[in-house]
């Protein structure tokens, strides 16, 4: 893994959230607050800028230099998660760039910031997924689509879902597929590394 090839990956996340900004407000509206694709628009735009302003020239660097504009730029819980996750990340690269590792990293981030666990309808529920799949060399785009799509039976026990209990069954967490976003870019771009 290299730093062009992780600024390839997160340029395509960015593209991913901004051409699904209104599906994922929409998602977030039955759950949340209706604004997790503007708040996720917003966030990707500040971290395209950014990154290519300071022109990172390591991986490590290069995830924190994300870390820092998402947690900058997105509002609500998800500015805070998804930069915890960058962090953690960044962290560990200066480590390893493997990347079940730096996922592995990245999922405990998160779990550590929103004290979530498996299963309570965040985005936990597929970081850990992927991490889990990527250590047993068997991650697929199935296996992400599988995360997504797993969170919509399940009842929010966190974050502002969890106000609607079982009415929030039903619903696709759109912090989850925003991740889906993330990770179905990674595997296009860092196909490499997966085996």
């Amino acid at each position: 893994m290299n730093v062009q090839e992780v600024l390839n990956w997160l340029n395509d996340f960015s593209r991913s959230i901004m051409d699904n900004k209104a599906y994922l407000s929409e998602l977030d509206t039955p759950i949340g607050d209706g604004d997790h694709g503007n708040n996720m628009f917003r966030g990707v735009t500040a971290m395209q800028q950014q990154l290519k302003e300071k022109q990172p020239a390591t991986v490590a660097d290069t995830f924190k230099v994300a870390a820092m504009a998402l947690m900058s730029n997105v509002g609500g819980a998800s500015g805070p998660l998804y930069g915890s996750a960058f962090i953690a990340m960044s962290k560990k690269a200066n480590e390893s760039e493997q990347l079940s590792e730096l996922i592995l990293a990245g999922a405990e981030g998160i779990q550590s910031r929103g004290k979530a666990t498996f299963n309570e309808k965040t985005m936990v529920d597929i970081w850990f997924a992927v991490a889990n799949a990527l250590k047993a060399k068997q991650l697929t785009q199935a296996t992400i689509d599988n995360a997504i799509i797993a969170t919509k039976d399940l009842k929010a026990t966190k974050g502002r879902a969890s106000y609607l209990g079982d009415r929030s069954i039903g619903h696709l967490d759109p912090g989850t597929v925003s991740s889906g976003y993330l990770f179905t870019t990674m595997i296009h771009n860092l196909a490499g590394e997966l085996v």
